[in-house]
Formats: C-alpha cells, sequence, structure tokens
C-alpha cells in the first residue's frame, strides 16, 4: 500500500470527478485516507453513471411490481418479464451518448454490444434490437459525421453479431448540435427459472474472468459520462472503448452454455467501471467478498497498473462465479470457443463489521482494500437530493394563442405537406435501416408488413415453438418534454402504448433511459424530476411497470446548453395470435378511412408549427389520460372482433403525414373531406394526442359505427381509399400524387447525406 507521504490529495479528488465532502466520506468508510488505486475504485463507483446519486431518489418512485415481473428495477442485468407458456423475455435500454459525441462508430458500436450482454447474461438469447437516436442540426457538416459513423457503428456491430435491428426512433434539433443522444435497446428469451443472476456467494467458489483480454480503453468512461462535453472531452478519447462484434458471439454462446450446466452462481457483464463494477456490485448483492489477483487477468498491454486494470472498460468481458469444483466445467466451455478464462479470484465470507469486503493483489502487494457494500447504489454509494425550479421559459409557453396565428387557406396545404414529408424529423429513414440487418434469425414480421411497433416471433436456438410474438418500440417526442415535462414524458409512455396497441399487442412493461443535462442545475433537474413523476403516473395507470433502464446526465455543453430532456421509453408488448398482427398499410380501394379519437384546435409543439412556421414558443399539445385509454381499448377490441383492414397512430406531422404513411405504405391515395368544427392547420397538421386512423371494409361500417356509439367513441368518417392514379385529395382538391409523395419522402434523408 502506499505510504502516507504519497496518498492522493484533495485536489486529486476533485480531478477524479468526487466532491469534498465525497473525498471525506471515503476517509470515514475506509478508516484511513484512500490510496490512489482506492480513489479511483470510489471515483467511478460514485460517479452518476454507476451510482445514480442524483437521481435514484426519484427512481425509487416508478412503479416497480406486476403479476408478470420476474426481475425488478436494477436487481439484475435487465428487466425480465414472464410472456406465458414458460417463457421470459428479458429488456432493457442503455445510453452510449458521451463516447458517441467523440467516436460515433465506436460509441455507438459498443452501445450496441454492451446491451446484448446485459441481456445474454441473463441466460437469455438476444432476437431483436431498436435504437433510439438524436441529432443537431443535419445541414451542419459535423451532423453528418455523426450520424454516418452512429449509424455506420450500429450496423456493423449488431449485423456482425447476428440480431436483427428491427426499428427505432431519429430526431433532429439544434439542442444536440454538441451532444447527440444514442440509446440502445435489446431483447431476449429465456425460459422461466434458467436465468442467471448477478450475484456471488458461496466461501471458496472460484472467480473467473472471461472473453476478452484487458487493455487501456474505456478507463475511466463511467467517469467520462458524468460531466459535461466540452473542448477538452477530446483529450479523454481513452475513455471510449472499442468493440469486437465476433468476439461478442462467441462469448454470447459460451455464456449461454455456462449458464445451462447450472453450475453458475452468478455472472455479471462488465460495462461501466469494468471489473471493479463487476466485483463489487455481485460481492454486495451475495453478502460476501473476494480477493483478486489482478497479476491473472489477461491484458492487452504490459505493465497496466492496478487502477488501469480494474477500471479498463474494454468490451466482451464477464466476471463469472461458479459452484467449487467445477473449474474444469468452465474451462473446457471457453476453450472450446477459443476465449480467455483466467480464475482470477475466490469468494471470501462477509466480516464480522461488514457485508464482505474487496481484496485487490498486484505483484503480490495489497492495493486495493474496499468495502463492497459502500461502493454500490443501494448501499454506501451517496444519494442526493438536488435543488430544482421550473425554468422561466415555461410559464412563456403556457402563453401560446392559437389565435394569434392564422389560419391556413386550402392553397397552403402542398406547401405545408411538401416540407413535412421531406423533414428529417418525418420523411422515411429508409438511408438509415438499409445499413441495418432486420431478418437475421427470420423472426421478424414487420419487415415487409410496416407497423406502428416492431413484431418479432419468439423463437431461437433452444426457444421451445411458439406463435407468439414480442412487440417492441421506442418513443419519446423531446420537444413535447421540453414545453411540458410531466406532459411529454406521459405522453411519451402513452404514445409507446397506443404503437403496441395499433400493431395488436398488449403493452406489458417499460425500461427507459433518462437522457438529461446537468443535475446541478436546478432548472435542469426540474425537468428531471417532473418528468419521472408523468412517466410513473402513466405506467401505474396503463399496467406497465418499470424492469431498469438508465440514467444519462451531463448532455450539456456551454455553446448548446443542455438538450431537450428526453426520457426515451422502451417498451415491450406481447402478441399472443399472429392472428391479431395489424399493419398500418391501406390495402384496398374502396376501404372506409375513419378518425378515431377526439380532434381538438391545437397545433402547439407540432412539426407544423416549429420548423415550418418557425414559433418555438408553446406548450405540449393536447393530452388526457381518460381519452387515450378508451382510444386504446377501442382499437384492441376493434383489432380482436376483426374489424379493421389498417391502425395507424396520429403522432408527428399530425392526421396529413398519418394518412400518407398509410398511403404510401400500401401504394394507395385518399380522398377525405375535412372537419368544419376545427381550424384547418389544427385538423391536417396538429399533434394533439388520442387519435388513430384505421380503415375497414364498407362491409363492417355497421358493426364499427354501432361499436363507436355504444361506447361513446369519438370518431369521423373521414372518406376512402383510391387506387386508380393515386393521388392525396382533400375537400375535392388533390393535392399531390402518390408518386410526388413519395419521392420526397422516400429520398429526402438519403439526399442530404448525400
Amino acid at each position: 500500500m502506499d505510504t502516507l507521504e504519497s496518498l492522493p490529495s484533495l485536489e486529486t479528488a476533485r480531478k477524479l470527478g468526487l466532491l469534498p465532502e465525497e473525498f471525506d466520506r471515503i476517509a470515514e468508510i475506509l478508516g484511513r485516507r484512500p490510496n490512489f488505486t482506492e480513489l479511483s475504485i470510489f471515483s467511478v463507483m460514485w460517479s452518476e453513471h454507476c451510482s445514480y446519486k442524483n437521481s435514484i431518489v426519484w427512481l425509487k418512485t416508478l412503479p416497480r411490481d406486476s403479476d408478470r415481473m420476474l426481475a425488478k428495477a436494477g436487481d439484475e442485468n435487465a428487466g425480465l418479464v414472464d410472456i406465458g407458456d414458460g417463457l421470459a423475455c428479458s429488456f432493457k435500454i442503455e445510453s452510449h451518448n458521451h463516447p458517441s459525441a467523440l467516436e460515433p462508430y465506436q460509441g455507438a458500436a459498443t452501445g450496441v454490444g454492451g446491451i446484448n450482454r446485459d441481456i445474454f447474461t441473463m441466460g437469455a438469447r438476444p432476437i431483436a434490437q431498436l435504437n433510439s437516436l438524436r441529432f443537431g442540426d443535419l445541414n451542419l457538416p459535423k451532423t453528418k459525421r455523426l450520424l454516418r459513423g452512429v449509424v455506420k457503428g450500429i450496423g456493423d456491430y449488431g449485423n456482425a453479431f447476428g440480431i436483427p435491428t428491427v426499428g427505432g426512433e431519429l430526431f433532429f434539433d439544434d439542442c444536440y448540435n454538441t451532444n447527440p443522444l444514442v440509446n440502445a435497446f435489446s431483447a431476449g428469451i429465456v425460459e422461466v427459472g434458467k436465468s442467471a443472476k448477478a450475484t456471488s456467494f458461496g466461501v471458496g467458489n472460484p472467480v473467473f474472468i472471461v472473453g476478452s483480454a484487458t487493455g487501456k480503453d474505456g478507463i475511466h468512461g463511467a467517469t467520462f459520462a458524468s460531466e459535461d462535453i466540452s473542448a477538452a472531452s477530446t483529450d479523454k478519447l481513452p475513455a471510449v472503448q472499442v468493440g469486437d462484434p465476433f468476439m461478442e458471439k462467441l462469448l454470447l454462446e459460451a455464456t449461454l452454455e455456462i449458464i445451462a450446466t447450472g453450475y453458475v452462481i452468478g455472472i455479471q457483464d462488465m460495462g461501466a467501471a469494468g471489473i471493479i463494477c463487476s466485483t463489487s456490485e455481485m460481492s454486495a448483492k451475495g453478502e460476501h467478498g473476494m480477493i483478486i489477483d489482478l497479476d491473472k487477468v489477461p491484458t492487452r498491454q504490459p505493465n497496466m497498473a492496478p487502477f488501469e486494470i480494474l477500471l479498463s472498460e474494454s468490451q466482451e468481458r464477464m466476471l463469472v462465479v461458479i459452484e467449487k469444483g467445477k473449474e474444469h466445467i468452465i474451462q473446457g466451455i471457453f476453450d472450446k470457443w477459443d476465449l480467455n478464462c483466467a480464475q482470477i479470484g475466490e469468494v471470501t465470507a462477509r466480516g464480522e463489521n461488514d457485508l464482505g469486503r474487496l481484496h485487490f493483489y498486484r505483484y503480490g502487494e495489497l492495493v486495493a482494500d474496499v468495502p463492497a457494500f459502500d461502493l454500490v447504489l443501494g448501499g454506501g454509494a451517496p444519494q442526493y437530493h438536488r435543488e430544482y425550479k421550473e425554468p422561466a421559459y415555461i410559464k412563456e409557453y403556457a402563453k401560446f394563442d392559437i389565435s394569434d396565428v392564422d389560419d391556413i387557406e386550402k392553397e397552403d396545404i402542398r406547401e405545408i405537406a411538401e416540407h413535412l414529408l421531406a423533414h428529417p424529423n418525418i420523411c422515411s429513414r429508409k438511408w438509415v435501416y438499409e445499413q441495418y440487418d432486420s431478418m437475421v434469425g427470420t423472426g421478424n414480421r414487420s419487415t415487409n408488413a410496416p407497423s406502428d411497433a416492431a413484431v418479432v416471433r419468439v423463437k431461437g436456438p433452444g426457444i421451445p415453438a411458439t406463435d407468439k410474438s414480442i412487440v417492441i418500440t421506442v418513443d419519446c417526442n423531446s420537444r413535447y418534454v421540453n414545453a411540458n415535462p410531466r406532459q411529454g414524458a406521459m405522453i411519451a409512455v402513452a404514445e409507446a402504448c397506443r404503437n403496441i396497441v395499433c400493431t395488436g399487442g398488449e403493452p406489458l412493461a417499460v425500461t427507459n433511459n433518462l437522457n438529461f443535462g446537468n443535475p446541478y442545475v436546478p432548472e435542469v433537474y426540474w425537468h428531471f424530476v417532473e418528468a419521472v413523476q408523468g412517466m410513473g403516473e402513466a405506467c401505474r395507470r396503463f399496467s406497465t411497470p418499470v424492469t431498469g433502464g438508465n440514467v444519462s446526465f451531463y448532455n450539456q455543453s456551454s455553446d448548446d446548453g443542455p438538450v431537450f430532456p428526453t426520457p426515451t421509453i422502451g417498451m415491450l408488448g406481447l402478441m399472443e395470435d399472429p392472428a391479431h398482427r395489424m399493419t398500418l398499410d391501406f390495402k384496398n380501394e374502396g376501404d372506409l378511412i375513419y378518425l378515431i379519437g377526439q380532434s381538438t384546435n391545437d397545433i402547439a409543439s407540432s412539426e407544423y408549427l416549429y420548423s415550418f412556421l418557425d414559433i418555438k414558443a408553446s406548450p405540449a399539445p393536447y393530452f388526457e389520460f381518460d381519452d387515450e385509454w378508451h382510444v386504446q381499448e377501442g382499437i384492441k377490441t376493434m383489432i380482436r372482433k376483426g374489424w379493421l383492414q389498417s391502425a395507424h397512430d396520429v403522432s408527428d406531422g399530425g392526421l396529413f403525414v398519418t394518412l400518407a404513411e398509410s398511403a404510401m405504405a400500401g401504394n394507395k391515395g385518399f380522398e377525405i373531406v375535412s372537419d368544419d368544427r376545427h381550424r384547418l392547420d389544427s385538423f391536417l397538421f396538429g399533434e394533439s394526442q388520442s387519435r388513430v386512423v384505421v380503415t375497414i371494409s364498407p362491409e363492417q361500417q355497421k358493426h364499427l359505427e354501432g361499436y363507436l356509439h355504444d361506447t361513446v367513441m369519438p370518431f369521423m368518417l373521414l372518406g376512402t381509399v383510391t387506387d386508380s392514379a393515386p393521388a392525396f385529395v382533400i375537400d375535392g382538391t388533390p393535392i399531390m400524387t402518390l408518386a410526388e409523395a413519395k419521392d420526397l419522402y422516400d429520398n429526402a434523408l438519403g439526399k442530404i447525406m448525400a
């Protein structure tokens, strides 16, 4: 151990991201001043990225229970939900924002790798991926570079790893110029009772590190992700990890094989903070300690310092604790897959006055002696109640009055329609998704049948045959959240549910990725508190508990300020019967088009108001939970009754974009009449919530309208689907042809990126 003279100072602690009071607390816990290795350990484990110290007090308010929940938020590597017939779905979403801002290709690639490891360390085989991406002004060369790098990183890693990318979202706003958001979602399947846990116990049980060798990439990555991006951030490029999808594929198969032996006590991915995170979290959960010999860790570079080995975030690594006496079995499996498998220590008993200590040795010398419990979330890691206050702009946004904006005339519709269909926030994401393999594994039921959410058949090696499908989506309109964080977060949950319902699924549970600015700024923290409360309220009312997720603070820079508050919702739904599968494309000429739900005179926070009229200050759009619930229950019934030909929720771009997307997907046109009870701009381009466009064959009109009247469901017969010389016709006036619309919509993003 270091001498007293060589022990680090408070200034060193500050440079590692620790507060003065935290430095004092560490000395109190240890009963002495920490050495540099120990101080480094506490700095990463007490960083926001690992400890959630500025968020956990509010995360605890989120609903976590349901009859289907098998693993609650924070208990394991990922959430686990019972989907029936002896099967469970493990799913989770996490961010890789800071790494992607500096090195977009590796930042995004390792985000994909990390989230998939969280799934297969549960013993679940990943079957689908989604992503939620946000970037700045697409006219800036920097934004194009970031987008190219991120999309290629996601595609290269996911395609090589062999898991289909089945959907996602993409949004642009100037607030993301410096800080792009890259959120990765993965879902996998495991038989109930055969999942693994992230724990450690049993004195003498061996501790193994498996997978890739440990290098100097990613050191202090967790600390790096817990501070604002600045001009100096490029000096921290070593904090960005480097991924190897082919190594991860081998690790997947080897991991599932060792879990299947039944000899695994616990297993955890080495993500943020690497070895120290896995050893401390597993030990704290199992209330035991560990002795670890760092000399036995396979390394890529010679003479790595103890803190470098402990804090490295080199990818494709796991920590595994197995039953004593079974060492040869795990070694044989990893030898077969040609992967590193090194026993680096063993489990020790809890002490008389603590729940277990971690002893790390290097060159035969004790270099760190720390209590596992005091390092981790839910243990001794600090938890803070931060100051928060409402930003002044919120009241200014609330003053928006639609009467101050002139309504449009019918001759204005085409210009607005052209703007919206070609806008990067609305146009086809073909340029992105064509770089992803969406069909590997042949489980994706959405590629040739577009719908509001992705549908993936539950199948794969070792998974019992079934007709079930999971229905998954990621949703958040951050402009709404910025305008009203509580209501915007509720809308994000509601839209995720609506997308699953419109696809024919039943919403089950949520994982979230909470992307915000600096939590020490009271106005930013107010965004966070309000959004979490809104999310919690919506999840309780929809009976979709939160299984876990990720908090990403410090998405902020001195030039651009904080990003829009972006609480991304990843939602899992279930489709028991493939006959319930519903798509969004118009099917037949003559089918009747209905708008289900209540339209309002509302253009607040719409893409039309924000980007076409360049009016930024307005509240979130109309949303009432009871209306939303009523509409969703109605859509479920209509699908189960077999009345609908298509269903597509009204969201970004309003009713016109919804109709255009359904028409283009089916190579059809439409002819509708407007609602003279509302302004034309709000009717066509407003984004008031809780509305769905459905089509039916004329034979079903009596059944549908009878049901809508009986349930007092607001609705309007808009018009019909057309086929011959397809065009978009409103109130008898052709707005544009199908071909014109498709040219704008399909090619806009590609033209910009070219």
